[in-house]
């Protein structure tokens, strides 16, 4: 059944920060027909985290209006590496890299989309036949200027940082995709829009009717201050373990806390406003866990928070793992069971005291651990794990 058109605007309005134009929208609902709304993603890291569902939520109100979602897996794009917000050129990914995170996204996504109802497409599908002479008449059609209008470029290009072509090259490709997949809407954060203006300029210079912009807001990390990013280790994932999303959701700031609720739920934020800080975000915990596991899992998340940090217990099923080492540097212990990414992070974490091994916080980056008796290990205030030797 078809949606009234009033009904259908405020449901994408929602929420949004910019709707370019608001009257070319109108007039392509008035069609009566279903949209192709264009998302795309460049693989460059393998997880999803709370920041990416900003999109993916409204991509799934628009899904139930009935329109259709296009996820545009951007395998060639992110061989370039989009240059938005960064101040110096990004290191390009491999095909394989590529490849895995491409599989991981999709796992994902459809933690929200419905898979039955979304296309998935890849760019280098397309962009992998152009020509030499392809390329140069696509960026006929745009200049220098114009690049340079883009804030992340003029930046750089006043404070004599190198530019590369082929970042000048990226918005036009990306623009280029709304070309092939004649989209309707685009979507996006507002990081963005720029990127998203050039796909609605190239159409209408191939001679298509432009797309409409919707642009999101970007979603702050823990840490209050950023962009959540992985990068910024200020980011909680979609596939992290439950007590983990839990954790960290309760780590935010109030006025934090409130942001995510605008942002990531339905939630009436004068009814949030209404309650006391800790059980509003007890309650956004649970929420954010919910969505992605469950309501038992939310409850257990819970369960186990207040075990550990209210009543100072170990959590239920620490993870084990076994080792054939009887003894070995910490930095080494944290890197290869996990609990640190570095030997850099993990002496950073020992350096901020939030390394214990059994009751004893470890104050020394270069201390021996003994591993004949099983060592339970914690780092932060949610990383446990128990490590215990074994003879291979």
């Amino acid at each position: 059944m078809q949606v009234d058109i009033n009904k259908q605007l405020e449901i994408i309005k929602k929420g949004c920060v910019e709707l370019i134009p608001e009257d070319e929208l109108i007039a392509k609902l008035k069609r009566g027909k279903p949209l192709r709304i264009k998302w795309g993603a460049d693989p460059s890291a393998p997880d999803i985290h709370l920041g990416h569902t900003v999109v993916l939520k409204k991509l799934k109100d628009l899904q139930d209006l009935g329109h259709e979602i296009i996820f545009l897996i951007g395998d060639f794009t992110a061989r370039i590496g989009d240059p938005t917000g960064k101040s110096e050129t990004r290191k390009p990914l491999t095909k394989e890299e590529v490849f895995r995170n491409s599989k991981t996204y999709q796992d994902q996504v459809f933690k929200i989309l419905d898979k039955n109802k979304t296309r998935v497409v890849y760019n280098s599908h397309w962009l992998s036949n152009l020509k030499i002479d392809d390329v140069i008449n696509l960026a006929a059609k745009y200049t220098v200027a114009r690049m340079l209008e883009r804030d992340d470029f003029m930046n750089r290009f006043e404070k004599e940082r190198p530019i590369s072509i082929h970042e000048f090259l990226y918005p036009l490709i990306q623009g280029y995709d709304s070309v092939e997949l004649k989209a309707d809407i685009e979507i996006g954060g507002t990081d963005q829009k720029f990127n998203m203006l050039v796909g609605r300029e190239l159409q209408r210079e191939f001679h298509e009717e432009p797309q409409v912009i919707i642009t999101m807001p970007l979603l702050e990390g823990t840490d209050g201050i950023q962009k959540m990013s992985k990068s910024l280790n200020n980011y909680i994932g979609i596939t992290e373990p439950p007590a983990e999303i839990y954790g960290k959701t309760m780590s935010i700031s109030d006025p934090l806390m409130l942001r995510y609720y605008d942002v990531l739920t339905d939630e009436e934020l004068s009814d949030i406003k209404k309650m006391h800080p800790m059980e509003a975000k007890k309650k956004l915990a649970k929420l954010l866990v919910g969505i992605y596991y469950g309501v038992d899992a939310a409850i257990t998340a819970e369960t186990e928070f207040e075990s550990v940090f209210a009543k100072g217990n170990l959590p239920e099923n620490i993870p084990e793992i076994t080792v054939n080492w009887k003894s070995m540097p910490v930095t080494d212990l944290l890197t290869s069971t996990g609990m640190a990414s570095s030997k850099s992070e993990a002496k950073r974490y020992i350096s901020q005291g939030g390394v214990r091994i059994g009751n004893e916080v470890v104050k020394d980056e270069k201390a021996q651990i003994d591993l004949i008796e099983p060592k339970t290990i914690n780092v932060g205030k949610r990383k446990f794990i128990i490590v215990k030797f074994k003879e291979k």
